[in-house]
């Protein structure tokens, strides 16, 4: 995602509701994402019918609503950087997801707040809030408990342990990194632009980053078993529908941008994870989960 901060203000029933369902759908769709993974899908070829699927929905809403975007100069220069960084997000997300359990990836994907403050530090020269100097020990901390950093609960040692996560995490903190400069950089650059139109160009240009890398390997690996196709398709439309309401209900429910409330993603994704997938970590892994999330939620959360 990459939509621009908004003030903070009180959340109907209706407007949280939505908040949660959106998390679910994401949670569900890396899931979905696994399972394609599974049975004969590739990374590139999910993140490309994912990408165009949702560019081509947000389009037709813009249509039917009349949106002409109007872009100036700095945005015809900055909008195909943000889309290549969001198309690099999406591949190491899901090549996460495609090494490690689920919600473990998608928590190792939450610290991107930590390589947001680290970016607008390093390229705007603004330094990071107080708040988040004090989660930033917090979040990494029970990202460490998530991980079984020390193999303690796996039972094979650091490294036994590295051995088997190690690629996964370097992935998902990869995907931490870019999302957290695209989320600087459209702040800095971009924010000025309508939220549907700037998420549009951005999945159009991921959707095109996943492209040259599915005609570098060849061609599309596309699912070899139903299983694999329903998760194809699944994960194609919970993304869609997911920023589908983004943009069209939750602004009628007086909530714009990303919210806190979406950080309970990796939560939803452990408990489908274990239902759908089969896949259980050990409870100090839990708590561990449950740190990180609290966190990321106490900073989105916090008074500016």
């Amino acid at each position: 995602m990459t939509t621009a901060a908004a003030p903070a203000r009180a959340l109907s029933g209706a407007a949280f509701a939505t908040l949660l369902l959106i998390a679910l759908m994401m949670g569900a769709n890396h899931v979905a994402a696994r399972i394609a993974f599974n049975h004969g899908a590739d990374v590139a070829t999910a993140v490309v019918f994912r990408s165009l699927v949702t560019a081509s929905v947000i389009v037709l809403i813009l249509a039917l609503q009349k949106v002409r975007p109007r872009f100036t100069a700095r945005h015809r220069r900055m909008l195909p950087a943000i889309g290549l960084l969001v198309g690099v997000q999406s591949l190491c997300l899901y090549s996460a997801v495609a090494r490690l359990p689920v919600a473990l990836a998608l928590l190792a994907f939450n610290t991107y707040p930590l390589w947001t403050a680290l970016w607008a530090w390093l390229v705007y020269r603004q330094r990071p809030e107080r708040s988040l100097v004090i989660a930033m020990p917090v979040i990494l901390a029970g990202l460490a408990l998530a991980l079984d950093v020390l193999g303690a609960a796996s039972g094979l040692g650091a490294g036994g342990q590295w051995a088997r996560i190690g690629a996964g995490v370097g992935f998902a903190l990869a995907a931490a990194a870019t999302f957290g400069l695209a989320l600087v950089v459209t702040q800095h650059e971009a924010a000025d632009i309508h939220g549907a139109v700037r998420t549009a160009t951005t999945m159009a240009m991921a959707g095109l980053v996943a492209l040259v890398m599915v005609a570098g390997q060849g061609g599309f690996h596309l699912p070899q078993a139903a299983a694999g196709w329903g998760g194809l398709l699944a994960l194609t439309f919970l993304y869609g529908t997911a920023f589908t309401i983004m943009f069209t209900v939750l602004p009628r429910l007086g909530v714009v941008g990303n919210s806190a409330i979406m950080n309970v993603e990796p939560v939803f994704a452990l408990v489908l994870a274990w239902a759908v997938l089969g896949q259980a970590i050990a409870p100090v892994q839990v708590a561990g989960a449950l740190v990180v999330v609290g966190a990321v939620m106490w900073l989105g959360m916090r008074k500016r």
